[in-house]
């Protein structure tokens, strides 16, 4: 059987009671979950950050070692060719090996030259480098610190937290899925998490807009569900005011 629009207002007005709990819970960390995973995300880009350096490096050690293999082999052929010479047959022959002899020379030189290019390049990575990982000692500090100091709040709370979230999951399949949706997007776009209000002193207890008599007339009879025209909060019901008692002298 479906619920009446009262039974569905009571419901409503139920979870926005165990909403505004957590919500109060949850503001007692202010923005410490949010600094927690901003220091997380930053903890993750440094250490991406030092992959690559540490990748690079080892490239350009790489290149090191294939250069000192190709001064190497410049140099057997080098005393390859200078044992040639020493058999020439003419003047020609001796030419063509002078001319290879300096190739080599020139390939050993500017081999010379990228290795120290590729060093050069390498104390300057690992310069970056240093200052990534002494920024990431300082984040993982950080972290520690603000860890804890969470740690200590939500411990505080931890408990009414994890009741209020199951008594919370409880009730919302007691809320069909339309009136579910429609209260979580009024929630996310308050300011205060209130979806769920009632009328009190005639006006809205969401934004304080005046209701007018008839309007409140209609809240109070709970035949139908009515939103506040200027914030678009479902108004539950109307409080009643207390009549001021004068002292009669």
């Amino acid at each position: 059987m479906e619920n009446t629009i009262a039974q569905k207002l009571d419901a409503l007005l139920k979870l926005q009671e165990i909403d505004s709990s957590l919500d109060e819970i949850r503001k007692t960390r202010g923005d410490l979950p949010e600094e927690v995973r901003d220091l997380e995300d930053e903890i993750i880009g440094i250490e991406t950050r030092l992959g690559k350096f540490r990748s690079e490096i080892a490239n350009l050690n790489t290149e090191i070692d294939n250069f000192k293999s190709a001064q190497k082999d410049g140099e057997k052929l080098i005393k390859k060719y200078k044992d040639q010479q020493m058999n020439v047959r003419n003047n020609r022959e001796y030419d063509a090996i002078t001319k290879e002899i300096e190739l080599q020379e020139l390939d050993m030189q500017l081999a010379e030259k990228k290795m120290n290019e590729a060093r050069a390049r390498i104390r300057l990575i690992e310069e970056d480098a240093n200052r990534a990982e002494a920024t990431l000692n300082e984040r993982n500090e950080d972290l520690k610190a603000k860890k804890g100091e969470l740690s200590v709040i939500t411990g505080e709370s931890e408990a009414e937290e994890q009741a209020l979230i199951a008594e919370r999951e409880k009730h919302i399949v007691k809320i069909e899925d339309r009136l579910l949706k429609s209260y979580q997007k009024i929630r996310d776009n308050s300011m205060n998490g209130l979806a769920v209000v009632h009328v009190s002193r005639g006006a809205c207890g969401g934004c304080f807009s005046i209701v007018p008599p008839q309007r409140q007339a209609d809240i109070r009879e709970r035949k139908k569900l009515i939103v506040c025209e200027h914030c678009g909060r479902i108004l539950a019901d109307v409080e009643s005011v207390e009549p001021v008692h004068q002292n009669r002298r």
